[in-house]
């Protein structure tokens, strides 16, 4: 019944329009409600102390109305959660790359040295997620030389911590992880700025989501249902890098962070990932890296803070489980579990009814038929009047209406046409009308005929419709 993103919902009915042929993609019976997660689960202890001084301790529970109150926050109560929370994630990291090199008999003076990787104070990124090939992981490493220069300028450093798994048996996703772990070994001018961290787990995802200053995910188009990863930095001041795909394509705005892609679907076109790779390369060394190191004369990035804070009102709240669990109850859960009540009460006489509805349409539908269209314009109205051979059904089985496509943004047009006088010699033959404004050519709009039950499901139910050509 829904996709887990608004996006995932569009792909969804283009997915499933053959299972009902002849309904326009926008009335396949899939909607959407976009996944959020547990947001007590991923903020740190320090985030947590800063949204509970502004927002209260019950700030995700209800409707949630006090969460904006994070607007308050000054600029150096914000920058301070971020300095500390980058400042923990840099001792984890390092401590636990200091066991991963030990656990691999790496030389003692290798690992000692370790420990000293990574600053404290320069711009972190987090790339964490399954390694697999949609995911387009090794995105950021399609100029090598390039990535260098951005992780080693002397006076705008960026860093970043990657972590991942690829399954067992995609050797596809494998070798990325071995292309990462090479670049960084074989370069190094980089192991200072860049680490890989294996054995990706909750621990170390809870660790990064908690620590970095960006989070970038760069999957390849519409292939990232939602994704949620990026939502777990948003209640610890983290922002996000995305491609317009999954929870991002409904989140992004400038005053959240940054996007990338033009918002279509271009394959796995290699040129397009050339493009890509370059886009993301010019705006970390364009838009990024000088948001983050341009300071005020309290050494507050004012810009950066500025998107942080929106990120954190706007955002969190928005994708938070509280929101999602909300909207699966309103959406479906109630009105499911009502029609289920309705239907079977009186021993389900309410679903034989409908049975027997469904078995008429579908024994019957092959017979009806239109008569030639009739329409004028009188004035700023367009009017339809229409012959329809019903046969067998009886008018109550079914909609006469005009339906127009979407315009300028907007939802389709449905019109009811009106039962008018029987046609003679027809048993069901009537002549239906409407009138609709002539804002839009007449041409925009086409008679059909769909069946329609007040306690049914249309077109899940019953799929028939039939276009008057």
């Amino acid at each position: 019944m829904n996709g887990v993103s608004r996006l995932h919902g569009q792909v969804s009915r283009r997915i499933f329009q053959r299972l009902f042929p002849g309904w326009p993609e926008a009335e396949i019976p899939v909607g959407h409600i976009t996944n959020g997660v547990h947001v007590p689960s991923w903020d740190s202890a320090e985030a947590d102390q800063v949204w509970t001084s502004y927002c209260g301790k019950e700030r995700w529970r209800g409707s949630m109305e006090s969460v904006t109150d994070i607007r308050q926050v000054s600029d150096s109560a914000l920058w301070q959660l971020r300095t500390t929370t980058r400042r923990g994630l840099i001792q984890y990291a390092r401590e636990r790359l200091a066991l991963q090199l030990a656990a691999a008999g790496v030389p003692l003076s290798e690992v000692r040295q370790a420990q000293q990787f990574l600053d404290p104070h320069a711009l972190t990124i987090g790339f964490a997620r399954r390694f697999a090939q949609y995911k387009r992981p090794n995105l950021l490493l399609h100029d090598p030389d390039r990535l260098t220069r951005i992780l080693t300028n002397p006076h705008s450093p960026a860093q970043l911590i990657i972590a991942g798994k690829a399954h067992p048996q995609d050797r596809q996703g494998q070798a990325m992880v071995q292309a990462w772990v090479r670049f960084i070994r074989e370069r190094p001018e980089v192991r200072r700025h860049a680490i890989f961290l294996s054995d990706y787990d909750m621990s170390l995802a809870e660790q990064l989501v908690q620590g970095v200053d960006l989070w970038i995910n760069t999957p390849r188009r519409p292939w990232e249902a939602c994704g949620t990863s990026g939502m777990k930095v948003l209640v610890n001041g983290g922002l996000n890098l995305s491609e317009l795909d999954g929870w991002w394509a409904e989140a992004y705005t400038p005053e959240v962070g940054w996007a990338l892609g033009d918002g279509r679907e271009h394959g796995d076109d290699p040129g397009w990932d050339t493009a890509e790779a370059e886009a993301l390369y010019t705006l970390l060394e364009q838009e990024v890296i000088p948001a983050f190191y341009t300071r005020d004369d309290d050494g507050i990035p004012t810009a950066w803070v500025t998107r942080v804070r929106e990120s954190m009102a706007r955002l969190t709240p928005r994708f938070s489980a509280n929101r999602t669990v909300r909207e699966y109850t309103e959406k479906y859960y109630l009105s499911a579990a009502a029609a289920y009540r309705k239907r079977s009460a009186d021993q389900g006489a309410l679903g034989v009814k409908i049975l027997c509805w469904r078995h008429t349409v579908a024994q019957h539908w092959a017979m009806v038929h239109f008569g030639p269209l009739q329409v004028e314009t009188v004035g700023d109205q367009h009017m339809f009047q229409l012959p329809v051979y019903l046969n067998e059904m009886v008018s109550e089985t079914v909609r006469v209406e005009l339906y127009a496509d979407a315009l300028n943004g907007k939802a389709p047009e449905h019109h009811a046409m009106r039962r008018g006088a029987q046609l003679v010699g027809a048993a069901h033959g009537y002549v239906y009308s409407a009138q609709v404004p002539s804002s839009r050519p007449a041409t925009d709009y086409t008679p059909r005929i769909i069946p329609s039950h007040p306690d049914a499901m249309v077109p899940l139910e019953a799929s028939q419709i039939l276009w008057q050509r």
